[in-house]
This record gives C-alpha cells, sequence and structure tokens, in this order.
C-alpha cells in the first residue's frame, strides 16, 4: 500500500437537498467535496494560487513551481511548510525570476497555467522502465479504490504513481491538474523516483502530458482520452501514452512496448 497522507483537515461537507423524480420528491444528505484557495509563494515571494481539496498540499507546492517553471528538480527543494493562514511557502535553491510567460491551458475556467518555455525546450531523456499488464491491471484496481472520496462526493479527480510493483502514491483533488501536480511534487520531494507509470483519472491534455514527460516519467496512462497535442508531446518526448485504461485493456498510442504482456518474449 502507498504511504498514507496526513489528514489533519476535514475533506467533506455535508450539505442537505432536495430529491425530485416524476414520483415526487424526498429530502437527501449528500457529500461534498471541500474546495480551498491557497496562495503558493516560492522563497517568500508570491507566484500564483489555486483552488484545491486541502490534503497533499506540500507536494501541490513543489508540483505547482515545477509546472510553472520555477523548479527543475529535486535537488533544488530544500523546504516547503503549509501555513495555516492558507499558504504553501517553497524554499528552494532557485534565484527569483520575473514572471514567467505562462500558457492558459485546458483547465476549466482557465485556471491551468504552464510555463511556456516548457513547451519549447528539447526533453531529456526518459527515465526507462517497463510495466506488465498484470500490473497495469493491479495498479489500476488499487488506484480506483484507494479511497471513497470519489464515490462520495462525485467530485475529485485521482492520480497514482507505480513503481517497483507497487502502488508508491496516490492523491486526490477537485482539480484533474492538481491531483497530477501532487504526484509530480511527491517525486521532487524524494518519495519516488520518475522511473515508473503515472496514472490518472483526467484526460490527457497538453499539460498534463508536458508535466510528466519533462519530469521523465515514461508512462502516462489515463482512464479517459489525450487531445491531439498531448498526443503530439509524448511522440516528441518519446512516452509511452495509454489512454481508456482499464483493468482488462489498454489503448496504447505511443511507444507500446514499454508495456509487456505474456504474449512477449
Amino acid at each position: 500500500m502507498p504511504d498514507q497522507q496526513p489528514q489533519s483537515t476535514a475533506l467533506t461537507i455535508t450539505r442537505p437537498t432536495t430529491i425530485i423524480t416524476p414520483q415526487g420528491r424526498r429530502e437527501q444528505h449528500e457529500q461534498l467535496a471541500i474546495e480551498t484557495p491557497y496562495t503558493i509563494t516560492l522563497n517568500d515571494e508570491t507566484i500564483g494560487s489555486s483552488m484545491v481539496l486541502p490534503i497533499g498540499l506540500e507536494e501541490f507546492g513543489v508540483g505547482f513551481l515545477f509546472g510553472q517553471g520555477y523548479i527543475r528538480n529535486a535537488d533544488e527543494v530544500k523546504e516547503v511548510y503549509v501555513c495555516p493562514e492558507g499558504r504553501i511557502a517553497v524554499y528552494a535553491d532557485v534565484e527569483y525570476t520575473e514572471p514567467k510567460e505562462v500558457i492558459i491551458t485546458s483547465g476549466c475556467g482557465g485556471t491551468g497555467k504552464i510555463a511556456k518555455e516548457m513547451f519549447d525546450d528539447a526533453f531529456d531523456p526518459l527515465e526507462e522502465t517497463t510495466i506488465t499488464f498484470e500490473e497495469i491491471s493491479s495498479f489500476i484496481r488499487q488506484s480506483l479504490h484507494y479511497s471513497t472520496l470519489g464515490h462520495d462526493t462525485h467530485c475529485v479527480h485521482g492520480c497514482g504513481f507505480w513503481q517497483d510493483n507497487s502502488l508508491k502514491m496516490y492523491y486526490e483533488d477537485v482539480g484533474r491538474h492538481n491531483a497530477v501536480d501532487k504526484v509530480l511534487g511527491a517525486i521532487l520531494l524524494g518519495k519516488a523516483t520518475p522511473g515508473g507509470a503515472i496514472y490518472t483519472t483526467g484526460r490527457l491534455t497538453s499539460d498534463m502530458v508536458l508535466k510528466c514527460a519533462r519530469l521523465g516519467i515514461p508512462i502516462i496512462m489515463s482512464r479517459t482520452a489525450p487531445s491531439s497535442l498531448g498526443y503530439a508531446i509524448a511522440r516528441r518526448s518519446g512516452a509511452t501514452l495509454a489512454a481508456y485504461a482499464r483493468p482488462e485493456r489498454l489503448n496504447i498510442f505511443n511507444a507500446p512496448d514499454r508495456v509487456v504482456t505474456g504474449q512477449q518474449g
């Protein structure tokens, strides 16, 4: 089982609803995922803000800064603090620069941003690995049953990371980008190396694939579909891109040789 993330804050609230059908109406209580604003700072300079599920916040802060182009590797990260006033303070061995030129991504409401330089720069070689189809089946099943939060609220995305034949980590958030950023931040904080497989319940748009490939993750999987630019970035970087991932099947758009089946020698 992956490391359990500390949960000192409630992740849901319960609110009453009225259910209306052709047969009439009735009252019912539903659980809502908690969405909380956090500001991310780097060496005490404010970089940006985001609405997040209040868990895995240290990981999110580091992953957010990676996507914004301010942090490039794990060696640069020194300390991370989650402050009670709603601030994630990251201290890293980097010089603060002027705000990066960013591209507004396909995040809901146009809230997602990623540094333009991440699109333009050449890709470093990926940290190579393979995964068996049996591992993928176990990976997906364990991810989807990691917690009841998705079932309880129908309002969160999940993202897991598989390495050394085990589920190393799994994070959830109200935003698909945030859930991926939490996994990337955890890798940058030394909880795993990039040589593994990532699985997200969200679609694989350009920024999602780009951040994973930039960090060196060679196998990128989703329960849903890639976009055309997500596919193009997988081709440029050489990443394995798998969509419509289920325990019993995959649709691999690029570099299928990293997935080992019983039919391969």
